[in-house]
């Protein structure tokens, strides 16, 4: 395995996974463009909400790429087949049950956040459009989830930029022409998640060798498989609760400085986002590698991913951090033309030009780790970063304000590489033992 062959595969991977975050970051950017930042504001505590309930289950995505890259692995059909049936089934049952419980989610979410009541307004009608998409969403994260296990990438790349191209059209076309505002980006969002579910499930279908009928197959109830199913789903359930809980306070203390720091706050979230999820296309590269390895019993495999998961969790947040210093300014200014709110953005740039540095070892590893199942260490590791979050907090926003609160964070990031690095030798001799 060279750096040719493991970019070959990570590239596409990053360009796939870099268009996760556009949903939120397009709408973001479009309604930024309006003269009241109000509009910015709701639409980040609209997306803020969406990510609360969606990342929670993102193991749907993780774990089904991680076992699906097993068994392709392995060659093992059925069982990759199987890999992609219960979690979609899991995907339907909470996404239906988002739309039960809509108000008392809206309701609950807003209270907790409190912003003020035009942010609040405009939340409100943002999140009562986008929760009809929540099992299309859902099912896409088990879809995309899958694709990825068994390397089709470019399939997985097709099929989240056709859903954000169909946003970012939608968008243009409810806001720009029709002068729907906080409306118009929430349906453009509902219609392009629902398409390309539909269009995910086509090509699921297409390259599926077993046909819809095996859901009834004793072995998809198998109670060992789905022991081990939900054994890994409750370590990444868990990991998503604490980094929810971090971005959830970060946005709420946020909201507590006013509704400009607020909105600034969430335009260099949106970069953050960005960020991790351009590192994260590393991580996926590793996971199906990883994943591979430990379906072939390929200890030579294994190690060299491990190595070059190493050397670009160092080379690729130099990269970010330059391009970031460079086109600042530039950058700041596809979110908003709020003067204020650029103004504040860029006295706290210092933050997120650190952090690729602080996150990259925790996110690109995170990805040798789902790839190989074991997930402990990502559970533990989380649940450390949290504490020392809360006491940075605690002890730094008192005295630094919002300048206090992105300390917290990036030390939150960087504890999150610091502690799984820690885990990498027990991973190496859980795997293959001699």
């Amino acid at each position: 395995m060279t750096h040719r062959a493991y970019l070959s595969l990570a590239i596409p991977l990053i360009i796939s996974t870099i268009t996760t975050p556009l949903l939120g970051a397009v709408d973001t950017a479009v309604v930024g463009q309006l003269s009241d930042p109000a509009y910015i504001g709701g639409v980040a505590v609209g997306t803020m909400i969406f990510n609360t309930m969606y990342w929670l289950f993102g193991f749907l995505r993780v774990s089904t790429s991680g076992f699906a890259a097993q068994a392709h692995g392995a060659q093992d059909s059925k069982q990759c087949f199987f890999y992609l049936v219960r979690p979609f089934l899991i995907a339907s049952a909470i996404g239906l049950t988002f739309i039960l419980f809509q108000w008392p989610i809206k309701h609950a979410a807003l209270t907790l956040i409190d912003p003020d009541e035009k942010v609040t307004a405009f939340a409100d009608e943002y999140f009562s459009i986008r929760i009809w998409g929540a099992p299309f969403v859902l099912a896409n994260y088990v879809i995309l989830g899958w694709l990825i296990g068994i390397s089709r990438v470019k399939t997985s790349l097709f099929l989240q930029v056709f859903m954000n191209l169909s946003n970012i059209a939608l968008d243009l076309l409810f806001v720009n022409i029709l002068h729907q505002d906080v409306k118009g980006v929430a349906t453009a969002t509902f219609i392009s998640e629902a398409a390309a579910f539909l269009l995910g499930m086509y090509i699921v279908l297409k390259l599926s060798k077993i046909r819809l009928s095996a859901i009834f197959h004793s072995k998809l109830w198998n109670l060992g498989e789905l022991k081990k199913m939900m054994a890994v789903n409750r370590d990444l359930f868990i990991r998503t609760i604490c980094l929810l809980a971090v971005l959830n306070v970060f946005t709420a203390r946020g909201a507590s400085f006013g509704t400009e720091i607020l909105a600034a706050n969430a335009v260099l979230i949106q970069i953050h986002y960005i960020m991790a999820y351009f590192l994260d296309g590393f991580a996926n590269a590793s996971s199906i590698l990883v994943g591979k390895a430990v379906g072939t019993n390929d200890e030579t495999l294994y190690k060299r991913t491990l190595s070059l998961s190493s050397q670009w969790a160092v080379i690729s947040p130099l990269f970010m951090m330059l391009i970031y210093i460079l086109f600042k300014d530039s950058i700041i200014s596809v979110f908003t033309k709020n003067q204020e709110v650029i103004e504040l953005a860029s006295s706290y740039s210092i933050w997120i030009t650190i952090f690729p540095l602080a996150a990259s070892f925790g996110l690109i590893l995170y990805g040798v780790f789902t790839g190989a199942t074991v997930t402990a260490p990502i559970r533990n590791s989380m649940l450390i970063s949290l504490a020392l979050y809360i006491v940075f907090l605690l002890i730094f926003i008192p005295v630094l304000h919002n300048h206090g609160l992105w300390l917290a964070f990036i030390v939150f990031s960087l504890g999150r590489s610091l502690f799984l690095a820690m885990y990498v030798s027990t991973l190496n001799r859980t795997l293959f033992q001699k």
